[in-house]
């Protein structure tokens, strides 16, 4: 089967085209497309009669309905491949209908598997960036990487330490003292010492995109085999909750690899599929899964966790998928940046018209600490050029309804499209922008998430209070403020962005995951992901 050949069917019909056209819709040289044409035109797809002289039309007639014939194939694929084999032909480029024909049938091939071991395959709508802890940045990423590496302690939603790699610490107001505990093996067989953990925590306290978070420590060094101490001479209140965050996880780099110590370890991961295998050294509770997959689906794809069982009830379980807010740059002039604000609060309200999984957000960046707000009658000042809105894939329905809001409203705006990836990790190269939509998550203790927010170097809105002396002030005093008394701290900054029209709070975001009933234990964790590392599935056996 030829994706070309697809593509070009589900654009082209019979008729006159150009030799250039069909090259550009492929994708291909014009050398390269003469050949394709050749030999699509052997295989007795078409008949293709070139135009002569340059730029002239040819003729192109099907003689076979391409997707019918390569539907069928696919059908006999998804019945005997495996997922991994079958999940790539979801990727051509089909028809609406046909593309939900055939996602029905791959449905049949996710969930749990039982056969010598237990496996669970899951559908994943994009690769995976990376699985360095030092690197994710997204969602995706961060929630593999919480599954394969250990951090030093554990930061739970209320904010409560526990230990994790370290079974104990002692703790002043100028030095963390660590203890390690014995034995804990890395996937590749090597054991964890003082000396794997200095060399992370280093790597952290020097990464440029962590610098500012980690600028109250000092110095780290391994006093023991298994002791550690942190200094920070001027103070660092959030060292325990910083050793607690996902970026902190403690791994080994030997050549081109990256070892954790978590409960499973990566088998593979390329572009169609990714694989988790059960660590059976794994220092804590083994997981009950054997192996997690997770196979490459289109966009449109519903995520369903299912079951083997022949009855299946899904029950849908609620995770936070995180909020919304409009970045609005301090370039522009106050009186702007306050009608900008003005007009996306007017309409917030109908941000489910955009995507019917938002809801508004009227109050700010704290979820249950943050209070509502208006703003009333902000008067229209000048607009000497067109606002520049950065449009970014994923938030691709909110932007647009937020461009036409403003055009709406005789605001004049251009929209620049940016990749994702760019705008995650190449922000400084990205055209320079007026707004943007940007969606946040928070791993797990929302105090600490927000201070994260505010100070890594991934994140847009540190980067907008980075030329800020008002707001490098108050981030000062997070160091030196007790984490207990930071609630107070964060919901001044949350409210001080609002104010300054530099942050517009636009939706929260939730999904509705559906799970099979007898899928067990399932508990959502780091940055509103399923914990893989509980879920078990109760066997079909009558207790009679």
């Amino acid at each position: 089967m030829d994706c070309s050949l697809l593509t070009l069917w589900n654009t082209v019909p019979s008729g006159n085209i150009k030799q250039e056209e069909i090259a550009t819709i492929i994708g291909f040289s014009t050398k390269q497309t003469k050949r394709y044409l050749q030999r699509w035109s052997s295989e007795g797809w078409i008949k293709f009669i070139s135009g002569k002289g340059r730029g002239n039309s040819s003729q192109l007639t099907w003689l076979k309905n391409v997707e019918a014939c390569f539907e069928d194939q696919v059908m006999q694929i998804l019945e005997n491949e495996s997922a991994e084999i079958s999940s790539k032909y979801l990727m051509f480029d089909w028809s609406t209908e046909c593309r939900q024909r055939l996602m029905k049938k791959f449905q049949n091939k996710l969930g749990f598997e039982q056969q010598i071991n237990d496996k669970l395959i899951v559908p994943r709508k994009n690769p995976f960036l990376t699985l360095h802890p030092l690197q994710a940045a997204d969602s995706h990423s961060a929630n593999i990487v919480a599954t394969v590496y250990n951090r030093l302690v554990s930061v739970d939603e209320n904010g409560v330490v526990s230990p994790e790699l370290c079974h104990s610490w002692d703790m002043t107001d100028s030095k963390l003292r660590l203890y390690l505990k014995k034995d804990i093996a890395f996937h590749d067989g090597s054991i964890l010492t003082a000396e794997d953990v200095v060399y992370c925590l280093r790597k952290l306290k020097d990464d440029p995109q962590f610098r500012l978070l980690c600028e109250p420590i000092k110095q780290i060094e391994a006093i023991t085999p298994l002791i550690v101490d942190i200094t920070y001479p001027a103070g660092c209140s959030y060292c325990l909750q910083l050793l607690g965050s996902m970026n902190a996880s403690i791994y080994k780099e030997h050549l081109d690899f990256v070892y954790g110590t978590g409960c499973y370890y990566v088998e593979e991961n390329g572009p169609s599929i990714t694989t988790l295998v059960a660590f059976k050294d794994f220092y804590g509770e083994r997981p009950l899964l054997d192996t997690i997959e997770f196979v490459q689906v289109p966009e449109d794809f519903e995520n369903v966790y299912r079951t083997s069982s022949n009855q299946q009830t899904y029950f849908p379980i609620e995770s936070d998928s995180g909020f919304g807010v409009v970045l609005i740059s301090p370039q522009l002039d106050i009186e702007q940046r306050h009608y900008l604000h003005y007009i996306i609060s007017k309409y917030r309200h109908e941000i489910h018209m955009a995507d019917d999984r938002l809801l508004p957000n009227e109050e700010g960046c704290l979820i249950g600490i943050s209070t509502p707000y208006e703003l009333h009658n902000i008067p229209r000042p000048k607009f000497k050029k067109p606002i520049v809105l950065k449009l970014v894939k994923y938030t691709n329905k909110s932007s647009h309804w937020l461009k036409e809001i403003l055009t709406q409203n005789g605001i004049p705006v251009d929209v620049i499209t940016v990749s994702f990836i760019d705008n995650l990790l190449n922000r400084e190269l990205n055209p320079k922008t007026d707004l943007y939509i940007h969606g946040e998550i928070f791993e797990m203790n929302q105090n600490y998430s927000f201070f994260h927010f505010l100070m890594n170097g991934y994140s847009p809105l540190a980067t907008v209070l980075k030329g800020q002396k008002k707001y490098q002030n108050k981030l000062k005093k997070y160091a030196i403020t007790p984490f207990e008394e930071w609630t107070a701290l964060n919901k001044e900054i949350d409210r001080m962005l609002i104010e300054d029209s530099l942050v517009c709070p636009l939706y929260y975001s939730k999904r509705h995951i559906p799970f099979s009933a007898d899928l067990m234990n399932i508990k959502i964790k780091h940055f509103g992901f399923v914990d893989y590392s509980k879920l078990w599935v109760k066997p079909n056996i009558p207790l009679d």
